[in-house]
């Protein structure tokens, strides 16, 4: 995982322990569920866990942290503190950190050699790349453009090293124009982007039915509530545009056009891993009746997002396994901006239950 060391990371970690171990259920994890049966998908209890990071602070120390938030539950990093001190042994530094002078063909040199030696150290038949680090600017903003973002610096690398990749993050990753071809020619399937875990799973829900009930949407606006390191990072404009782009562009798939309004990211410091998403759609009915639909969303969002995780993991792994290779359309269902397939979630699900089938039947 690229930010291993993060909320969502951690989470990701811990859950699975927990789960593998029967100390909770698998709540969240659609693959855990029964049009699921029989698809051929690593186990939890096989995954192993490793990645890149820019800090070194300990991955049970910030278990810890997030059960004292109440992000997990109370005693749960203790009782699965040797999974989490191994995952923390296989987390190797990320970069480019403040002055590092390595290009970024040096970079990309060495994250793959770490990919390669994890692999090797594990005896493992493969290992998929998890880009769930903060949010960068969008393309063009704050950045030198003479070279890759760090996200596609994690994705050249895991292409090099022949492991399949999947983008979390609305950041780049696997989408800059140096990267396609190369993608399209390593015979790996790759995934993203953007997890859609809170308000914009909301809307990819709401949207169609407005568009399905011939419900003319007239504006639709929403604002975030955050603190955390999301929080934090999304006060740059640059970083903010980026998450926000995903929220807009469903909208527009599903009503063939994006309605007047803006989203909002307000950092809230004393919220910490916690999140409200508000939204205010005004619409219209029979002989021009103005109405109005607001939503309130709250909830964690590194425990919406682990169990995402930990799906996409084990179906790109089965995708792999079975000779499935470029864009894994299929997994829309999980992101905010999918490579291809339908925009509305129950079009999305349908289409991850084919997928799950045609997995089924390569066995």
């Amino acid at each position: 995982m690229v930010g291993a060391r993060g909320s969502v990371a951690t989470t990701v970690i811990t859950g699975c322990a927990a789960v593998a171990a029967g100390l909770h259920p698998p709540t969240g994890m659609v693959t855990e569920t029964a049009p699921f049966d029989g698809v051929p998908l690593p186990p939890l209890s096989a995954l192993v866990f490793g990645g890149h990071d820019t800090t070194s602070y300990p991955l049970p120390k910030r278990a810890e942290e997030l059960a004292a938030g109440g992000v997990l539950p109370y005693g749960l990093p203790h009782a699965v503190r040797a999974e989490l001190a191994a995952a923390d042994e296989a987390v190797r530094p990320g970069g480019p950190l403040p002055g590092d002078d390595r290009d970024d063909r040096e970079l990309v040199t060495a994250f793959t050699a770490d990919l390669r030696a994890f692999l090797r150290t594990h005896a493992l038949d493969r290992a998929i790349v998890v880009n769930v680090a903060s949010t960068e600017p969008a393309a063009g903003e704050e950045r030198d453009d003479d070279r890759l973002p760090p996200s596609s610096l994690y994705a050249h690398a895991a292409l090099r090293a022949g492991c399949p990749y999947v983008n979390f993050t609305p950041s780049t990753g696997m989408h800059h124009p140096l990267l396609q071809q190369m993608a399209v020619c390593s015979g790996l399937p790759y995934a993203g982007r953007d997890g859609k875990t809170g308000q914009t799973l909301l809307r990819s829900v709401l949207a169609p039915m407005f568009a399905q009930r011939a419900l003319p949407v007239r504006a639709w606006s929403g604002t975030n509530l955050l603190g955390g390191g999301d929080g934090a990072t999304l006060t740059d404009p640059a970083a903010a545009a980026a998450k926000n782009a995903g929220k807009t562009r469903v909208l527009a798939d599903n009503l063939g056009t994006a309605p007047p309004g803006e989203v909002h990211i307000d950092n809230v410091p004393a919220l910490g891993d916690w999140k409200t998403a508000w939204d205010h759609v005004a619409f219209e009915g029979f002989l021009g009746n103005r109405m109005i639909l607001q939503t309130v969303w709250q909830g964690c969002d590194s425990a919406l997002a682990a169990p995402l995780v930990l799906d996409l993991v084990r179906l790109t792994a089965a995708a792999h396994a079975a000779g499935v290779s470029g864009p894994l359309a299929p997994l829309g269902f999980y992101f905010k901006d999918p490579d291809g397939g339908p925009a509305a979630l129950a079009d999305q699900y349908a289409e991850l239950l084919a997928f799950a089938h045609d997995l089924r039947t390569r066995r």
